[in-house]
């Protein structure tokens, strides 16, 4: 039980940082864990981490009343978590998206993000590779993630270890992409259409187009369920014939660089 003396430390080390006097209830029923910390082992060295990753005094305190919830941070852990972000191999409004709010902001959101996957069974590790090789996941809100986990698990069956390896499947649209593949493949395994087992990958991995010619377009019932292409399909170039590779989307393979980055990121993690 916390007597009275070490309570009062927490309150004045709270306000010696700057966080209001009005703020500080709602900063304890945020975050009641906050008084399972010592101030002098974890609660200054760890504002010490924030300060020395240059984000000013200011910027932390706004931060900390936004959510109390940063000062349940391990020391060292925004660091690796920064540490992913800057290695990140993306498209440029992507990263745009997770940055919005500033890097603080989205230090903390892969933090939340990795406590997510960890819940359900990754461990830090698996964590960290998961969101490095598909930085979309950072920009759904927890809850949608919560969302499509459990449909991963209790209703396609699959063990969330699957994400390692096809991590696409968090950085797609629930009610888009996931949900109809799904009911179409349970409707041809339930008719006997389906000639083998299908993995995870074989759902997400395909283009639209890809998935509606493999496994809608020859069974016409399953263009509803499947949502945009319902009906006739007729896929036209946009674009004059030569023109084609202008309008190709930027490719972000690995290149023996991002290897690297990404070897010596999951070292760092030991």
């Amino acid at each position: 039980m916390m007597n009275e003396k070490e309570m009062h430390r927490r309150i004045e080390f709270l306000m010696v940082i700057g966080i209001p006097r009005n703020e500080l209830d709602r900063v304890f029923r945020s975050f009641p864990s906050i008084l399972r910390f010592g101030v002098e082992d974890r609660l200054k060295p760890l504002l010490s981490e924030f300060g020395g990753l240059g984000f000013s005094e200011d910027l932390i305190r706004k931060e900390i009343v936004r959510e109390p919830r940063i000062l349940g941070m391990e020391l060292g852990e925004l660091s690796r978590c920064l540490e992913l972000l800057r290695t990140l191999n993306c498209r440029e409004p992507i990263k745009e998206k997770i940055f919005i709010k500033g890097a603080f902001r989205a230090g903390f959101e892969v933090k939340l993000r990795v406590d997510c996957l960890c819940k359900h069974g990754l461990i830090r590790r698996e964590a960290f590779k998961v969101l490095w090789k598909e930085p979309r996941f950072i920009i759904y809100e927890i809850e949608d993630i919560e969302k499509k986990i459990e449909f991963l698990m209790h209703r396609m069956k699959f063990n969330v270890g699957c994400l390692v390896d096809v991590p696409e499947y968090l950085g797609v649209n629930f009610e888009k992409q996931i949900v109809p593949r799904y009911n179409v493949i349970e409707y041809l395994r339930g008719k006997g259409g389906l000639g083998f087992k299908l993995q995870l990958k074989d759902l997400i991995k395909p283009s639209r187009l890809r998935f509606y010619n493999l496994y809608v377009k020859p069974y016409p019932e399953c263009e509803k369920m499947f949502g945009r292409f319902s009906g006739s399909v007729e896929v036209k170039s946009q674009h004059p014939v030569g023109l084609w590779k202008l309008f190709q989307p930027q490719q972000h393979s690995d290149s023996k660089e991002d290897v690297i980055n990404m070897k010596c990121f999951m070292e760092s993690l030991g």
